[in-house]
């Protein structure tokens, strides 16, 4: 599948169920079945979903479930969610996926994965330090969402 900028999905990881597996436990969770859909659901799009979008791929899976699932997965690490204008959007965690960033259309409301070349992650990581160190802030990592309007809306 390819995203809205061309690019291709961001991989998963091939253990990410026993990534998935640890966290929860270690949150006092269990790896329910129907969590587990929702890993696959996620993992198998290889773009942030809506909820509308998870219960399309997986009919059976009850409303409020998918709800309540995701917030366990998201309070556990397993899973990111992606405010994009009016709704949010959700994706496996960071340590689940290869490391990128987002373009969120603000009009439309798409949200394409995108990862930058290494030059230009070194220059967040040292922009990143040079804030922390100026503050005392211990950083663990970072996101980047770039807000905008895409080729689509943008076109006359």
């Amino acid at each position: 599948m390819t995203d809205v900028t061309g690019a291709d999905p961001v991989p998963t990881r091939p253990d990410v169920h026993d990534i998935v597996a640890g966290r929860l436990q270690t949150d006092g969770q269990r790896y329910t079945d129907s969590r587990r859909k929702l890993v696959d659901i996620l993992a198998r799009a290889g773009r942030p979903l809506s909820i509308p979008d998870v219960l399309a791929a997986e009919p059976a899976l009850p409303q409020s479930s998918v709800y309540r699932n995701l917030v366990v997965l998201e309070q556990a690490g397993a899973v990111g969610r992606i405010l994009a204008s009016d709704y949010a959007l959700y994706e496996l965690a960071e340590g689940l996926r290869e490391h990128h960033h987002h373009l969120v259309c603000l009009s439309c409301g798409v949200v394409a994965d995108v990862t930058l070349a290494a030059p230009s992650e070194r220059a967040i990581d040292l922009a990143t330090d040079e804030v922390a160190a100026a503050t005392g802030f211990r950083p663990t990592g970072h996101r980047l969402d770039i807000l905008g309007v895409c080729a689509h809306c943008a076109a006359p």
